[in-house]
C-alpha cells in the first residue's frame, strides 16, 4: 500500500469512527430518557409467518430469566408442536393452555366455537389477574375478537386490570382496531414469499 492509499484508509477509519461516535451519543442520550416501566401489551398481526412463532421467542426470553408464563391457546386445536415440547421442559415456569377444537372453517359451527373460546377467556383472565405471571401469551386472540367469538370490550378491560408488571402478546391475523390503539407495540409481519404456494407441506421445526 503507497503512502497515499494508507492515509486515505486511515482518513476513512477516522471518519467512520467519528461517525459512529456521534451515533452512539444519540442514541445514548435516546436511552436514557425512557424511565418508564411497565407491563406492555404487545401485538403480532398481519398475513406473514411467525406471529406466534415470534410470542414463543418472547416467553423463552421471559424464562431465561426464569419469569413464570401462561399460554392460553384460542382457535388452535391440541396441536403437538415443537415450541410447547420445548417450553415444557421449564417445569413448572410454564402453563400451557390449548383451549380449541381447531379453525373456524374445520369445526363450521358458531356456537361450539363461541363456548371454546369463552372456557379459554376464563382461563386466560385467571392468568391475567396473578401477581406471579410475568407474561401470558394470547395466542391466536385475535381470530377470536375478528369472529366476534367475544366481546372485544370485556377483552380489553381484563387485560387493562392486569398486574402493573405483567406483560400480555397477542397473536393472529386481523387484529382490530381497539386492540392496536390500546397496545403498546404493534408487529405486522409482511407475507413475502411462502412455500406453502409452491406445494410444500407443514414440516416440524418449521410449522408446528
Amino acid at each position: 500500500m503507497s503512502d497515499q492509499q494508507h492515509n486515505t484508509a486511515e482518513h476513512d477509519a477516522e471518519r467512520h469512527r467519528e461517525k459512529m461516535r456521534k451515533r452512539k451519543a444519540v442514541q445514548d442520550r435516546e436511552v436514557a430518557s425512557k424511565t418508564t416501566r411497565k407491563g406492555l401489551l404487545l401485538v403480532n398481526t398481519g398475513p406473514g409467518k411467525g406471529k406466534s412463532t415470534a410470542a414463543f421467542g418472547l416467553a423463552l426470553r421471559m424464562l431465561g430469566y426464569e419469569r413464570r408464563v401462561v399460554v392460553v391457546q384460542f382457535i388452535k386445536g391440541a396441536w403437538h408442536t415443537g415450541e410447547r415440547r420445548a417450553l415444557e421442559r421449564f417445569g413448572d415456569l410454564v402453563e400451557w393452555h390449548s383451549m380449541g377444537e381447531g379453525f373456524t372453517w374445520e369445526t363450521q359451527d358458531r356456537a361450539r366455537d363461541v363456548a371454546a373460546c369463552e372456557r379459554a377467556w376464563a382461563v386466560a383472565v385467571q392468568a391475567l389477574a396473578r401477581e406471579d405471571v410475568a407474561l401470558v401469551v394470547l395466542d391466536e386472540l385475535n381470530v377470536a375478537l375478528r369472529y366476534e367469538y367475544l366481546d372485544i370490550e370485556r377483552v380489553l378491560a381484563d387485560i387493562a386490570a392486569r398486574p402493573v408488571g405483567q406483560h400480555v402478546v397477542v397473536t393472529g391475523r386481523n387484529a382490530r382496531q381497539p386492540l392496536l390503539d390500546a397496545a403498546d407495540l404493534v408487529t405486522e409481519m409482511t407475507l413475502v414469499k411462502h412455500h406453502f404456494k409452491a406445494g410444500v407441506k407443514a414440516q416440524e421445526g418449521v410449522e408446528f
